[in-house]
């Protein structure tokens, strides 16, 4: 069985968004429109990032 990629159902229709999967303990993150790169990192570490993005947009401090 192949990588499941899933995309947020706020992406729009088409082939422009952001796809994630999981995969033997990392997080796979690509571009819709040039599936060919893939960049891996860990949970925590994308955890971590999405923690200082929703700061940054609510204006909160981490």
């Amino acid at each position: 069985m192949g990588i499941r990629w899933r995309k947020s159902s706020f992406s729009e229709m088409g082939d422009n968004c952001l796809e994630i999967a999981a995969s033997w303990g990392e997080v796979l993150v690509r571009e819709s429109d040039d599936p060919r790169v893939v960049l891996s990192t860990t949970p925590a570490a994308l955890r971590a990032l999405l923690v200082v993005v929703a700061n940054e947009k609510f204006g909160r401090s981490a």
